[in-house]
């Protein structure tokens, strides 16, 4: 499973520091591998070998050495690739031609799929040895986990970037909705004629009701409420959850200056004398929900 997504770091450099762990630590010649990807492995990384015959070889699931690693999600063992009768030979001549001989191919699995294999090889016959594989037992597990942890953080960005498009299209429908309604509210107040301003009145409350707002009844009372402009509205909701000016003007990515005059503008329209009072006024004339 290869990632394009570009903050994520290359799997691929793991992959290499691991095996030059391994081949640090274990003495072995040989060691490589490569990430799977679409149920194919590709070869990719590697440090000890002599030519260029395994470079980019993609191998299918339970072909060679690795597909057979690949599908069983276990780790697997030659003495002699050439001779070895529990493996397929379709890649006799990268393998043979690379000299290599006794091979050990070790999955990395995550979540119950093999996302990545690898290969400690010598060019002699023989059982590699205990040590040797809990070397790269040891590293398949840290580079799993690697795996993991990566697999995490790219899952809650897509969350996070999901949520925040959902946000997002919910705070441009309820800005549409304000300025609706402020449009409709400007709109009564110009109209001379008490029943078309009645109607526009009750429009103006079922906008008011698509937003969770309970219009007041009081006529004082409604036209404080229809006096706050959509910004301020912004404003006062921001600063109904606690945020700051500096962090208001973050949110709704205006100047403090500016979230200063908004704010201001609110107090004198309400009639409050600090920030407490005037989110408590918001919240009695409904422009805030309670």
């Amino acid at each position: 499973m290869v990632h394009s997504n570009l903050l994520r770091p290359r799997d691929g450099d793991a992959l290499r520091a691991e095996l030059r762990q391994v081949a640090a630590t274990s003495d072995v010649p040989v060691v490589f591998g490569g990430e799977v990807s679409s149920e194919t492995l590709y070869l990719s990384e590697f440090h000890g070998t002599r030519t260029r015959g395994l470079d980019g070889l993609a191998i299918p699931p339970r072909s060679g050495l690795g597909g057979r690693v690949m599908e069983q999600r276990r780790p697997a063992a030659v003495s002699d690739y050439g001779s070895s009768m529990s493996i397929t030979h379709h890649f006799d001549r990268p393998v043979l031609g690379e000299g290599l001989k006794s091979i050990l191919a070790m999955p990395v699995v995550v979540a119950g799929v093999a996302r990545i294999v690898m290969y400690a090889a010598v060019r002699e016959r023989g059982p590699l040895g205990d040590r040797v594989g809990d070397i790269m037992t040891a590293a398949a597990r840290r580079l799993g986990q690697e795996i993991a942890v990566r697999d995490e953080v790219d899952r809650r960005v897509r969350l996070l970037a999901t949520t925040r498009s959902m946000l997002d299209s919910d705070v441009s429908r309820t800005a549409e909705l304000r300025s609706v309604h402020e449009e409709l509210s400007d709109l009564a107040r110009s109209i001379g004629d008490a029943a078309i301003r009645r109607r526009l009145d009750a429009v103006a409350a079922r906008v008011a009701a698509s937003l969770g707002q309970e219009m007041p009844h009081d006529p004082r009372t409604l036209e404080v409420s229809q006096s706050l402009t959509p910004r301020e509205i912004d404003v006062i909701s921001q600063v109904a959850l606690g945020c700051t000016n500096i962090e208001v003007a973050a949110r709704l990515s205006i100047g403090a200056e500016t979230v200063k005059s908004y704010l201001r503008s609110v107090m004198r329209k309400t009639e409050s004398h600090t920030r407490y009072e005037a989110v408590v006024a918001c919240r009695r004339l409904g422009v805030l929900p309670s």
